[in-house]
């Protein structure tokens, strides 16, 4: 026999909306045809599953095969922030190492060196090595002169920089966003106007370099309106959410939830519903996990003390349908959101179901009911906001590069 013919299931093809009935050949690791089968060749019958591109997950501060695997991530962009930070060729080799074959990680190198915001890493270097992108990690550069200094370089190697979108100076030590929350439980907090005011400075930039310029998580209306107003410039910019920000309103810390301390912090209702509106009109590009799994000495803390973050891979893929459900955007949508935008933001030949692209594919029961338990969870440390929700969606079987992952 020869290849793989996947039968009888329902592919998320490009450019529509509803997956439709289409066999998929698969040869040598890429989609051979789509719609037609090869007459001998290994069978895959995926009645009553829609088969859907691997979701590339963009941006996560963990190798976490175990989750990828259950959330059905095949390939994952590895934020920097690692011990030690990837910021030399070395570290940058070694994690795109990673996992392989049944997971490939496209690491991101570091912005400065040590992720300390004043010294531009050797990005041309890394890029060798095998990054795929530059990124400030968790924090953002205040000096916008280097920030010029390294778009530049980035625009001249064509590699995208990833952003974090928070003034420092203006965020301080905050742990949540002003409003009614954050006064009556008493904690630090600071404005959402600290997301506009990075987004601002990083648009000029991003127009005075011509670099491409994916801002990881926007999560206020002020922020998406910028963002809004630099594509229509034709600005080569991208934006990201997670679902903690686009099902999560700081109503989550009320009891000082720690595993409901997020970075950016969780914003009002309003900020929240726009941020839905966003993901219906297209403003946002991307939607990914924010994989950052805490254990109880980062997160049994008192809420100031505690570290922010979420175990998110193995919650994306069911949480994202919730958005097919409700009627806010079509199948098809969602995985340009979970799979083709993240390919083309990163430069890869995958996400998306197409002749001569990489047979890395999902198959997935839509319907099928589960619920969150951080306790049994897979990945590294279960601190998920949505422990104990009842959930739909699971992965029935994943294929990297045209084969078969056992589960």
């Amino acid at each position: 026999m020869t290849g793989i013919n996947i039968l009888n299931g329902h592919s998320v093809l490009p450019g529509i909306a509803k997956a439709e009935a289409a066999h998929i050949h698969i040869e040598n690791g890429v989609i051979a045809s789509v719609g037609k089968a090869a007459p001998i060749a290994e069978q895959l019958d995926a009645s009553g599953l829609i088969v859907a591109p691997g979701i590339i997950d963009l941006g996560v501060f963990k190798t976490d095969k175990p989750a990828f695997r259950f959330g059905g991530i095949t390939r994952a962009a590895l934020m920097p922030d690692q011990s030690p930070v990837h910021d030399d060729p070395a570290t940058v080799r070694y994690a795109a190492l990673k996992g392989k074959p049944d997971l490939w990680v496209h690491p991101l190198a570091a912005a400065t060196q040590g992720l300390d915001g004043l010294h531009m890493a050797e990005i041309a270097l890394m890029k060798e090595a095998g990054a795929v992108g530059v990124a400030t990690g968790r924090n953002w550069i205040a000096d916008s002169g280097i920030m010029l200094r390294i778009m530049r370089y980035c625009a001249a190697l064509d590699l995208p920089v990833f952003v974090h979108s928070e003034d420092a100076g203006l965020a301080g030590k905050a742990v949540a966003t002003n409003g009614e929350t954050a006064t009556l439980l008493g904690l630090s907090s600071a404005s959402p106007a600290t997301e506009a005011l990075a987004i601002a400075r990083d648009l000029i930039l991003a127009e005075e370099s011509g670099a491409h310029v994916h801002f990881r998580q926007v999560t206020t209306a002020r922020g998406l309106d910028m963002i809004r107003d630099g594509k229509a410039r034709g600005l080569r910019i991208s934006c990201g959410i997670t679902p903690g920000h686009l099902f999560l309103s700081d109503n989550a810390i009320f009891d000082f939830r720690t595993f409901a301390r997020l970075s950016p912090p969780l914003r009002d209702e309003d900020n929240r519903l726009s941020c839905i509106a966003a993901v219906a009109d297209g403003t946002i590009d991307v939607i990914s996990s924010g994989h950052d799994p805490r254990g109880p000495e980062d997160k049994r803390l008192p809420f100031s003390e505690a570290a922010p973050g979420m175990a998110g891979a193995e919650t994306l893929l069911a949480l994202s349908l919730n958005l097919v459900r409700e009627g806010t955007i079509s199948t098809g949508r969602l995985f340009e959101l979970l799979a083709t935008n993240p390919a083309q933001i990163l430069g890869l030949n995958a996400g998306k179901i197409a002749e001569g692209c990489e047979a890395d594919l999902i198959l997935i029961d839509p319907d099928a009911p589960w619920q969150v338990d951080g306790d049994k969870m897979a990945a590294l440390a279960g601190n998920t906001p949505f422990d104990r929700l009842p959930v739909q969606g699971r992965v029935r079987h994943m294929l990297k590069g045209g084969k078969v992952i056992p589960a």
